[in-house]
């Protein structure tokens, strides 16, 4: 009887444990580390997207030094002229995930509208509540995470 109560709780604990991984889990809207931004993370195709839908300061500020004072936020420091001046809101800057287990998704990439560049990520989510995206630029030592919330 004693061995057959440790077997059930052993597939108890597998089956709990093979449970959490869930491609989808990064599906929905989650806050960035300082809170200022919203992005809602959504399938595009055979893999994972993320855009912005919430900016705490969607307009620039009065003080613009590049002269858009009270004009809505765009992405003016793009490397291509052509796109600089298409909204922040809603504006897809993360593309191209692939869930690959562990409830981590690679293979994509993420445009920082701050500075116009494009970086290599990795995106897990260890928690429901707590996604955790690593930019980088060559390999992911050489990089940055941030942990956002839903």
């Amino acid at each position: 009887m004693r061995i057959f109560g440790l077997l059930f709780l052993a597939i108890l604990c597998f089956t709990t444990s093979s449970h959490g991984a869930n491609p989808d889990a990064i599906l929905g809207v989650w806050t960035t580390a300082d809170k200022d931004a919203k992005i809602e993370f959504y399938k595009c195709g055979s893999e994972y997207c993320g855009k912005m839908v919430f900016l705490e300061e969607p307009n620039f500020p009065s003080d613009d030094k590049e002269g858009m004072a009270g004009q809505p936020r765009v992405d003016r420091y793009n490397p291509d002229p052509k796109l600089r001046n298409r909204p922040l809101l809603g504006m897809t800057f993360i593309e191209g995930f692939r869930y690959t287990g562990d409830n981590t998704w690679k293979g994509g990439r993420i445009y920082d509208p701050e500075d116009g560049k494009t970086y290599n990520a990795v995106i897990s989510v260890p928690k429901e509540d707590r996604l955790e995206l690593r930019g980088y630029l060559g390999i992911p030592l050489l990089g940055r995470t941030e942990t956002w919330t839903r």
